[in-house]
């Protein structure tokens, strides 16, 4: 089975695949090749899949991103409703917010403030539109009533890059992308956007509990087939993504990464999909955002 990433090595998205397919090659005793397809929004991988043989055997392992294609993008190649079929949704990950760690703030508060007082200085990179991280940082402006500068990159990697070397002021995206670098000091984190504090980053506090009790927002994750993929065949796939997910929510390496598990039928999936896109779309057209 080949299962493509739309985003490149070495960030969440890619982190989550990697563990879901090697639990899964286990279990089926199928080797489950991870292929890294990036660029174009995670549409060039997106593409790859839904042109692909509707075997089963070639599946896309993609964020909410994957969703909100037709949203923000101004010539999306395919419907994400209704071009695909739905195998499982397998994991939610919170948001962390960081800061470049050259920034005197240490609190929700006085980053909002500081962003207000001088728009000018601060700018948030962006990993993808229509990304968790998009969705949070307009948030994040809406909740502190202020107008903030983007900037947009490919992926999450070059993103925390230049928020670690100051050239970025801020970033929101998954705790699996961000952890790493927020615990050795590399960025400066602020807020987690779960309802609770995360276990992976316990000192770090909740937005509820910095005083913004609306700033909740979170990613998860998913996998995808071609449309007309036997529905047999995506009964089976999705037993066995769920069972993946279980084992690895006992072993405790989802909970390393930050992952909070999910098991669903496909129609729950699909259902889930429809009104995030809803909510999502309410969120973006709020901001006075135009597809790219």
């Amino acid at each position: 089975i080949k299962m493509i990433v739309p985003f490149a090595a070495g960030g969440g998205v890619d982190n989550a695949a990697r563990l879901i397919a090697r639990q899964m090659q286990t279990n089926l005793n199928v080797a489950i090749v991870i292929e890294n397809r990036p660029g174009a929004n995670g549409s060039i991988g997106g593409k790859g899949v839904q042109t692909a043989t509707p075997d089963g055997m070639t599946l896309l392992f993609s964020a909410s991103t994957h969703a909100l294609a037709k949203q923000v993008m101004a010539n999306a190649p395919y419907d994400p409703l209704t071009d695909f079929a739905y195998v499982a949704r397998v994991g939610e990950a919170p948001l962390l917010m960081v800061i470049a760690p050259n920034l005197p703030q240490a609190k929700l508060k006085e980053v909002m403030d500081a962003a207000r007082q001088n728009p000018e200085k601060w700018t948030a990179g962006l990993p993808a539109l229509g990304a968790a991280s998009h969705l949070g940082t307009l948030m994040l402006a809406k909740q502190g009533g202020f107008n903030l500068t983007t900037a947009v990159y490919k992926g999450t990697a070059p993103a925390l890059t230049d928020v670690a070397g100051g050239h970025a002021q801020i970033l929101i995206d998954s705790i699996i992308s961000l952890q790493a670098m927020a615990k050795t000091g590399k960025v400066k984190p602020i807020v987690v956007t779960s309802a609770k504090r995360s276990s992976v980053m316990p000192n770090v506090p909740t937005a509820v509990e910095s005083g913004f009790p609306r700033f909740v927002a979170e990613s998860w994750y998913g996998i995808w087939a071609p449309k007309a993929t036997p529905e047999d065949r995506l009964q089976f796939l999705n037993k066995a993504a769920n069972e993946a997910v279980r084992q690895l929510t006992k072993s405790g390496a989802f909970e390393q990464l930050g992952i909070e598990p999910v098991t669903e039928t496909i129609e729950e999936f699909r259902k889930y999909t429809g009104n995030y896109i809803a909510e999502s779309s309410e969120l973006l057209k709020g901001a006075g955002f135009k597809p790219e």
